[in-house]
């Protein structure tokens, strides 16, 4: 069922969407889905949908009509790209040369050929002295220092993985959004106490609503 629903809504936001994975369940239903969606803002509007979810009905598979709760996880990430391309500004840089360290004597450096790097939005400090040429020192000192923007971003990135991952658990009180079929018709957000009285239009896509409820509670 929410699964059929973010199809629905990627379709209202003309997001395309692609079934990339699926499980189907031991009895009925489906076990796992992965869904892969692209599009404007996707993951800034769908990241909100992460959570625990809760179901009340009448089973279709109770022989005895009995009211059942169930209970879904879902969980969003967005997509990074694996070739971080680095853009390094000329005014992000103060570059100073100084005069390289040597074993005295005729092996002294006398000219300013090394190098010292400061990249000014993160504060980053690569410095390079190897060779005796300055033009020199100062390319190995860029790749330096591309390589720890490089390394910052991975982390920027890890971290952004981290703080998406699911840790919660499924059961009662940890949910976020309660979908009640039976004994009335009631989709509710326990983060914003956004409600709706269709629960046929939620299943269809109609979720602005409590995607918006969220952004602009923020």
């Amino acid at each position: 069922m929410l699964l059929e629903m973010y199809e629905r809504y990627c379709e209202r936001k003309n997001y395309s969407y692609e079934l990339i994975s699926m499980q189907k369940g031991d009895e009925a239903g489906i076990k796992s889905a992965t869904l892969y969606v692209k599009g404007l803002y996707a993951y800034g509007y769908l990241k909100n949908e992460k959570g625990i979810h809760r179901l009340v009905r009448i089973s279709p598979f109770d022989s005895n009509k009995r009211r059942h709760t169930s209970f879904a996880s879902i969980n969003v990430t967005p997509e990074f790209n694996d070739d971080i391309t680095i853009d390094i500004k000329d005014e992000d840089l103060k570059i100073d040369v100084y005069h390289s360290s040597g074993a005295g004597g005729q092996s002294v450096n006398t000219s300013n050929s090394a190098v010292r790097i400061t990249h000014i939005p993160s504060k980053i400090v690569v410095t390079c002295q190897t060779e005796r040429s300055q033009l020199k020192n100062k390319e190995i000192a860029m790749k330096l220092l591309k390589n720890k923007l490089y390394q910052l971003e991975i982390e920027k990135n890890q971290k952004l993985i981290d703080e998406v991952k699911d840790q919660s658990s499924i059961n009662f009180g940890s949910q976020i959004r309660s979908y009640v079929l039976e004994p009335y018709k009631l989709v509710k957000d326990h983060r914003t106490n956004y409600e709706s009285t269709s629960p046929e239009k939620v299943f269809n896509g109609e979720i602005e609503g409590f995607i918006d409820s969220m952004l602009f509670n923020k």
